[in-house]
Parts: C-alpha cells; sequence; structure tokens
C-alpha cells in the first residue's frame, strides 16, 4: 500500500514535467497500477508501520471488503479521468500542469483515506484530499466564481473535518486505540457528542443538509474534476466515513436520529433543485446531492441490510454520474455551451454520445437491466423492512426517487432533443480519448447488473460486522414482482410526470425560491471578518504592555476555570521553606531585585534588575546541584542583558512611567504568581507514576554519557532540541530582518573611523573619544582563549558540564566582546563568514546527522559511538551526537552574530548617518 501512495506522491512532483514532455494521459499510470494491483488481490490485508505510538498515530491499512470497493472506485475512475483529460486540455495548456499535480495528489489522497486503518491518519488524508479539492476547484486562479466557490468548499469541509478530529479523539479516548479494525471488533461506549461531531465531518464532506450548499459552487471547476471528486471520490469520503464506522456507531444515539433525516431532506431538496436548472453540470450537481441524501439514509441506518444496499448504490452512483459528467464535457467541449436551452439536436449529430448518457441516465432513473435498478430495489426493500425506519422517511424517498427520474429526463431532453424555436448546434468530431472513458462507464452499469447476486456474498464479511443485522435484503437483477418494484414503477411515473410539467415546475420553484444558501454563506463570512477586523484592532494595539496584560489574565483565567470546572484541589504536597541556607539568601536576593524592578523609572535599571533576578535563578539552580542549567542560565542572561543595552542606545534613557496604576500590576502579577505556583504544586500532588527522572540516569549512560541533562538535549529528546533550535533561528531572523527592512542587504557598510590599513592588529571603528585600547587589547588577548573554552565545552557535554548550546554562548560572547571593544569591523575580523550561512550549516549538520541513522536504518542519532581518552580533557564520549551538538554550536554562534550585526552594526550606521546629517 505504500508503494503505490509512494508513485502517486512521485507522479504529482513530476506531473509538470511529465505533461510538457509527454501527455496528462502518462499521470494515468498509477491508479491504473494501484487499480490492478486491487483487483487482482495483490495488495497485503493488513499493514502498518510505526509513526507516534505516544500519540496514537501508525502508518496503519487495511484492505477489506468495502476498502476494496472503494479502492476499484477511486483507482479504476481516476484512470480514465487522466485518460480523458488529455484531450480536454488543449495541448500546451499552461495550467495543465497544475491540474496533473493536483489530480495526482488527489488521487493519492482518496485512496489513503479508503485505505486508512488508524482514525488519526484517515484525518491526515482526509484533509489532504480538501487541500487538493480546494486547489481543483479554483483551478483558474483568474476567475472569481472559481476563487469564491474553492474558498465555500474549504470553509466547509474544513470546519467539519476539525469537528470530525474532536470526535475521533473522543472515540479513540473512549476504545482505548486509533486503530479502526479494534473499535469495529470492540465498539466502545460513547457519548453523543462523538457521535455528533463524527457525523459532522461526513456529513460536510458529502454535501448533506445543511452543508450542501458548496457542491453546486463547485461546478466551476473543470468538467474532469466534477466527475472525479464531485461524482465518484471525494463526496464519497463522508458517506465511507459513515459506512465504515457504521458497524461500531449505527445503534448509538443519536447516529440513526440525525443521519436518515437529514439524508432524505437533502435528497428531496436536491431533486426539486434540479429540475429548474439550465446548466447542465449544476443539475447534476444538484442531483449528486440529491443521489448523496440516498446514500446516507442507507448508510446512516446503522445496519447490515441497509448498508449491503448502501454499496450497491455506491458503485451503481459512481459509474453512472462520472459518465454523465463526462458526458456534459463532451457536449460542452463540442458544442460550445452546457446551457440546455441553447442546445439543440444534439443527439442526432452525437448519436453515440447521446447513447451513452441514456444508458447512464437509465441507470440513474433506476430501470431495469442496469445495476441502478439492482441497487434502488435493494434500497427500498431494505428500508420496507427496517423498522426503525418510519413510513414518513420511505416516503421520502420514494418521492425523492420521482424527482430523480424528472431531472434525468430534464437532462437528457435538454442536452440532446431538438427544441422549438432553436437552432441545431454545430458540433465536432469527438475524440475516442474523451468518448472511451464515458462509454465504458456507461456500459459496466449494464456489464455489471447480472452479477448483482455476487454482490452480496462478496461483502458478506463487511456485513457480518454490523452488530444489527436488519432486513435480508438482496441485491439481484430481478426479484419479482414486489411491493419495492411497484413503488419504482411508482416514483417512474412521478417523475415522468414532473418531466411533463417542467415548465410550471420550474415557475414554482422560482416562486418558492426565497433563501439563497450562498447569500447566506458568504452573508456570515463577511460578518465573520468584520467582527474579526473589529476584534483584532480592538486586541492589537501594536502595545506589549497590553499584549502582556493579556496573556496573564489569559493564564489567570484557565487557572480560574480549572478550579471552577474540577472541584477543590487537593494539595498533597509538602511545603519546605528552604533546604539549605543559600537557597534562603539567594531567594531574598530575587525578591528584593523584583521589588526593585517595581519602581526602577530607568530602562538601563530595569534591564540590570531584571537580569539580576536570572542571575538569582541560576544560583538557585546551581544550589540545587544542576550546574549545566546554571551556566546555560548564566551565559543567556549575559546575552540578554548585551542585547538590551543595544537596543538601549535608540531608546529613551530617561524615567519611565507606567501606563497602568502601580496597585494594578501588582496585583496582577500576585495572581499570575499564585497560579502558576499553585498548577505546580497541583501537578506535582496529582502524579501517580513514578517520576521520569529517576529513569535518567540509566537512560544516560545507555547513551554513553555520564552528563544526564546533555544526554537527555542530545540523545533522548534529540528532535526537540533539533526543532528548538529551528525555531531559535527562525525568531532571530525575524527579529533582525525587522531591523534591516528598508535595506536590500546584509552587508554592513564600513564606519567613518575604520583604520586605512586592514593589516593592523586593532581594527577599532569607534572614535578616538569613545576607544578603550586596554579593552581592546584584553579583548583580542582573550577572543582565542574563550573560543578553546568554547569547543572545550562542547566536547565534554556529554561527560561534564558542557555542550553544544553553552558552547556555542561562549563562542558568541566573545564575539560580543570584541564587537563591543572596537565596533563594526572587529565583528566582521572576528567572524567573516555571513550569519545566514552559519545559522543554515548549524541547522543542517544537526538534520544531517539525526536523518543520516534513520536511513542506515538505526536510530537517529545512534550511528557512531565510541569512547576516548584525550590528554588534560579526560575522557570524551565521541558519536553521532556530538556532530549533532556541533550543529547547534554553529546555530547558536550564528544567532549571536546575526543579533550584533542586526541590533548592533546597524544601529551604528544609522547613527552615523545621523550624526553626518
Amino acid at each position: 500500500m505504500e508503494s503505490l501512495l509512494i508513485l502517486h506522491a512521485v507522479a504529482a512532483v513530476c506531473a509538470p514535467w511529465l505533461v510538457r514532455r509527454a501527455s496528462l494521459a502518462v499521470l494515468a499510470l498509477p491508479p491504473a497500477a494501484a487499480f490492478l494491483a486491487t483487483a487482482l488481490g495483490r495488495l497485503p490485508a493488513r499493514e502498518s508501520r510505526t509513526w507516534a505510538p505516544p500519540l496514537g498515530l501508525e502508518l496503519a491499512f487495511r484492505v477489506d471488503a468495502l476498502a476494496v470497493l472503494m479502492m476499484s472506485l477511486v483507482t479504476g475512475v481516476g484512470a480514465l479521468i487522466m485518460i480523458y483529460s488529455a484531450r480536454y486540455f488543449p495541448r500546451g495548456d499552461e495550467w495543465a500542469g497544475r491540474y496533473g499535480v493536483f489530480m495526482s495528489g488527489f488521487a493519492g489522497s482518496m485512496l489513503g483515506l479508503v485505505a486508512a486503518d488508524n482514525l488519526l491518519l484517515l484525518y491526515v488524508f482526509w484533509e489532504l484530499t480538501t487541500v487538493c479539492s480546494y486547489l481543483l476547484i479554483g483551478y483558474d486562479p483568474e476567475s472569481r466564481p472559481s476563487r469564491r466557490a474553492a474558498m465555500k468548499a474549504l470553509w466547509i469541509t474544513t470546519i467539519g473535518g476539525l469537528a470530525m478530529l474532536a470526535g475521533f479523539v473522543l472515540l479513540g479516548q473512549a476504545a482505548g486505540t486509533y486503530r479502526i479494525s479494534d473499535i469495529l471488533a470492540h465498539p466502545p461506549h460513547v457519548g453523543p457528542a462523538a457521535v455528533v461531531l463524527i457525523l459532522a465531518g461526513a456529513l460536510s464532506k458529502s454535501a448533506i443538509f445543511p452543508f450542501s450548499t458548496w457542491l453546486p459552487a463547485a461546478m466551476a471547476a473543470p468538467t474532469p474534476v466534477s466527475a472525479y471528486l464531485h461524482a465518484a471520490a471525494m463526496v464519497k469520503a463522508g458517506v465511507y466515513l459513515l459506512a465504515r464506522l457504521g458497524p461500531a456507531l449505527g445503534d448509538v444515539a443519536p447516529w440513526r436520529e440525525v443521519a436518515v433525516p437529514l439524508g432524505v431532506v437533502t435528497m428531496l431538496l436536491g431533486g426539486w433543485r434540479a429540475l429548474r436548472e439550465t446548466d447542465l453540470k449544476r443539475l447534476l450537481a444538484y442531483g449528486t446531492v440529491g443521489q448523496l441524501g440516498l446514500l446516507t439514509v442507507l448508510f446512516g441506518s446503522g445496519n447490515g441490510g441497509a448498508a449491503l444496499a448502501g454499496a450497491a448504490m455506491l458503485l451503481a452512483h459512481a459509474l453512472f454520474k462520472a459518465a454523465l459528467f463526462l458526458v456534459v464535457g463532451i457536449v460542452d467541449h463540442q458544442a460550445g455551451s452546457r446551457d440546455l436551452r441553447e442546445l439543440s439536436g444534439v443527439g442526432r449529430s452525437m448519436p453515440w454520445v447521446c447513447g451513452v448518457a441514456v444508458l447512464a441516465g437509465a441507470s440513474m432513473t433506476g430501470l431495469p437491466p442496469l445495476v441502478g435498478f439492482a441497487g434502488k430495489e435493494a434500497a427500498l426493500e431494505t428500508l420496507l423492512g427496517t423498522p426503525l425506519v418510519p413510513a414518513g422517511m420511505v416516503t421520502g424517498v420514494v418521492v425523492g426517487s420521482a424527482l430523480t427520474a424528472a431531472y434525468t429526463l430534464r437532462f437528457l431532453w435538454g442536452a440532446f432533443c431538438d427544441k422549438p424555436g432553436v437552432a441545431a448546434r454545430e458540433t465536432r468530431r469527438v475524440p475516442a480519448a474523451m468518448f472511451g472513458p464515458a462509454a465504458l462507464l456507461s456500459v459496466l452499469g449494464l456489464a455489471l447488473a447480472p452479477f448483482a447476486s455476487w454482490y452480496g456474498h462478496a461483502l458478506s464479511g463487511y456485513i457480518a460486522t454490523f452488530r444489527d443485522k436488519g432486513h435480508e435484503t438482496h441485491v439481484v437483477l430481478w426479484g419479482g414482482f414486489s411491493l419495492p418494484l411497484l413503488l419504482s414503477a411508482v416514483s417512474l411515473a412521478g417523475g415522468v410526470a414532473l418531466f411533463l410539467a417542467r415548465e410550471p415546475v420550474a415557475r414554482a420553484g422560482a416562486a418558492l425560491h426565497v433563501l439563497d444558501s450562498g447569500q447566506i454563506f458568504w452573508s456570515a463570512v463577511r460578518r465573520l471578518d468584520r467582527f474579526a477586523i473589529q476584534l483584532t484592532g480592538l486586541v492589537q494595539r501594536g502595545s506589549v504592555p497590553d499584549y502582556l496584560t493579556l496573556t496573564l489574565f489569559a493564564a489567570i483565567g484557565v487557572g480560574v476555570f480549572s478550579l471552577a470546572s474540577g472541584g477543590p484541589p487537593r494539595l498533597d504536597v509538602p511545603v519546605v521553606a528552604w533546604q539549605r541556607p543559600e537557597q534562603l539568601l539567594v531567594a531574598a536576593l530575587i525578591v528584593a531585585s523584583a521589588a526593585l524592578a517595581l519602581f526602577a523609572r530607568a530602562y538601563i535599571l530595569l534591564g540590570v534588575v531584571v537580569g539580576i533576578t536570572g542571575y538569582g535563578t541560576a544560583l538557585l539552580f546551581l544550589v540545587h546541584g544542576s550546574p549545566d542549567l546554571a551556566l546555560t542560565q548564566f551565559l543567556a542572561e549575559t546575552v540578554s542583558l548585551v542585547v538590551f543595552a543595544l537596543v538601549l542606545r535608540r531608546l529613551p534613557i530617561g524615567p519611565v512611567r507606567g501606563r497602568l496604576p502601580f496597585w494594578f500590576r501588582t496585583g496582577l502579577g500576585l495572581a499570575v504568581a499564585v497560579v502558576v505556583t499553585g498548577a505546580g504544586m497541583l501537578a506535582m500532588g496529582a502524579r501517580t507514576a513514578r517520576p521520569v527522572g529517576a529513569l535518567m540516569g540509566a537512560a544516560a549512560e545507555q547513551a554513553g554519557a555520564r552528563n544526564i541533562v546533555s544526554a537527555l538535549i542530545v540523545d533522548i529528546r534529540a528532535w526537540d532540541t533539533m526543532g528548538e533550535s529551528t525555531v531559535l533561528v527562525v525568531l532571530t531572523l525575524g527579529v533582525t530582518s525587522l531591523v534591516f527592512l528598508r535595506r536590500t542587504s546584509y552587508h554592513i557598510e564600513p564606519g567613518p573611523h575604520a583604520p586605512a590599513d586592514r593589516t593592523r592588529w586593532l581594527a577599532a571603528t569607534l572614535p578616538r573619544g569613545q576607544r578603550a585600547l586596554a579593552f581592546e587589547v584584553v579583548a583580542r588577548l582573550t577572543f582565542h582563549t574563550v573560543l578553546v573554552l568554547s569547543v572545550f565545552l562542547l566536547f565534554i557535554g556529554h561527560s561534564a558540564v558542557g555542550g553544544g548550546f553553552a558552547g556555542g554562548i561562549v563562542a558568541g560572547m566573545a564575539i560580543t566582546v570584541r564587537y563591543l571593544a572596537g565596533g563594526r569591523n572587529e565583528l566582521a575580523a572576528a567572524v567573516p563568514m555571513h550569519a545566514g550561512v552559519l545559522m543554515g550549516a548549524g541547522l543542517t549538520l544537526s538534520t544531517g546527522t539525526a536523518l543520516a541513522g534513520l536511513l542506515f536504518g538505526r536510530a537517529a542519532l545512534d550511528l557512531l559511538s565510541t569512547d576516548v581518552t584525550v590528554p588534560l580533557a579526560g575522557h570524551l564520549h565521541m558519536g553521532t551526537g556530538l556532530l549533532f551538538d556541533l550543529g547547534v554550536y554553529v546555530s547558536v554562534v550564528g544567532m549571536v552574530q546575526d543579533i550584533l550585526r542586526a541590533l548592533g552594526a546597524e544601529l551604528d550606521r544609522q547613527i552615523d548617518a545621523e550624526e553626518r546629517a
């Protein structure tokens, strides 16, 4: 299964090149290969690969009878659509390559969706189909209707998908697993919230009322997209979800109570609206909405008999509706219109195309001897025999079938018949590549009908998974004279009558049309936009104090809500004032610094006082026996102070006055302190398992490290470290880019005080009155020694206090001292390499080191490992983790250099420019 998905992904990536060199028809090979593998039974019944076990994520696939049915439709119809598209789009079409990318991506995503055996994996493919459909519907970016239709489909299906994800989480937690096969084997007890959320995702994807509005609007997409996504594949995803989870949730309220009534309403509304449409594609779109309603009724009934009938209708609908959409594409392509008021005499000029449409339309109406007839008879039989389905619902299905017959006749009449007063439409010759797929799909509706009795046997394994077997249903080509046959005849007669009265019916439909779903949707979107703008204007004022105040209030709100909803807290944590006298002294220093910060009225004093609290925290780490954390905190605090001092050069140094009253700020701070402290105590008191810290020693020893903190950062949680490094790099680039916003380059111009002779030992750019010769000499003399110390900290990180981050900060401090002593030219002399190169090289080294182990079948950082003894340095652990740490080291050096260039050298340039002006 994975190989088929990879094949589709490769086809999507290579699609632009393949389309330019060959044709869109080449992209039919991946779905055709998947169809052959499915039809020949070459796919394993189960396949799984571990992804993220703690989150319940796994690449798990299962190919059962239901999956085989859907995979056959997705791949078989997909291959035919690609062949059809090769002639639908003119040769040299500039958008054909993009179309190939999105269609191949959609086909692969849909294939993964129907084969997924994990709820979370199914959701991943679900959203991939949503994204691909958005891109396909908005195929023409210059068309406003296409863009609006794509946005509408994205909004509705994405919101439904998010609701479905919440339902999946509730279902998975209740079942103790996200494996779908396990959930079906042992259905859990779930509440109505999970059922409603899952139904929201399924119904929105299949355009069931009240989510129907997006599907007719999506007809702005090219016709092959409509034939695939909106007939055979995407809109079937929601129905497939009902079919897949029906055995476990079909008898859980309110599954049946929601799905069946909404399905009937959708069938009636879709069919009624189709009777007054003049655009052939929109007519078929509303018909599709109605027939999706019937499928929802069958699969929403929650029993095996209805599911068997639903599966039969699923197959029939994909065949006849895809064929009819392709026919519309042929008529539009060859006759130049798809408005039934403008088409006349097309049936005489394209008789074979007309025959294909009649055959597909007869299957859609439910005439024998076609698969549509077998599915419709089975549906009526099972609904009549299911006591849980009210008689009113059965009546609604019969009326909906009459509407189906009426709009089918309207379609055939509008597309192919002669119309009084309308000139016969001239048509061109139909290419075989366009006619063949439509004809094959239509003929299959006839050829598969004799095998209808075999259908129930093929799906017996799936039907057996239902706890409620329902009425015994037979999918047969001819079941004799019975009540279902009588109801079919009644619906057919009613459809003919509605068609004959088509003009009055269309006028009645227009008169009764009071609310436009499209207008309601866009009105809601505009109101949401206005609300968002007003809320943004209220909250996003560009004031950092306001942002901080809102954040702190949010933290307090979370704490209050937790206490209110969770009941009285249980604080079983012993409170110890201090364990060692050093802790009391350091705590007093931190409290005094915090109190002094409240009364500070100058930026520079405030920065120093806040820095003292950071140094005090580092001392607490040291007192508690965490020298690694203490060293990192000391170094990071020092760099922060330097950055703060650099920024202050462009800010007023005088006294400042807080915008908020002193009592308000004090109370807010105390409230946050209480919430944070209480949350920490509650978390410690709620612990039931053994603390993970007790296991770190053994884990570090297994990783070959004597330093637990370093082993945690570089070995045990290396992926987290890599992610954090990436975030820091992105933040650094973001901040510095704001400084260079109006400059086209990061290159720092030489200062006006730069010496003419670049070979001089001191290359200071500071004015003579600002130079401190002793400082410059000491900075130069100690620079290389400090760099050697930083490298030493890098190498001993696995064995003692140190590591890549600490070493990088120490190296950054050496560079900072060089800059403070000599200015811009000293910075350029200290680090001649571009900061972006250093950050990129560091991230590449860390990522490459982690991935190298995976490429050779080992753990991420378990490729190389050895212990050596180095004179003066002692025992060193050399391995892949050291290379990973080296990447962190280089990234940190690059970040410090970038900060100095932006907040230091660039500000120097601005100050010089202002002085010269």
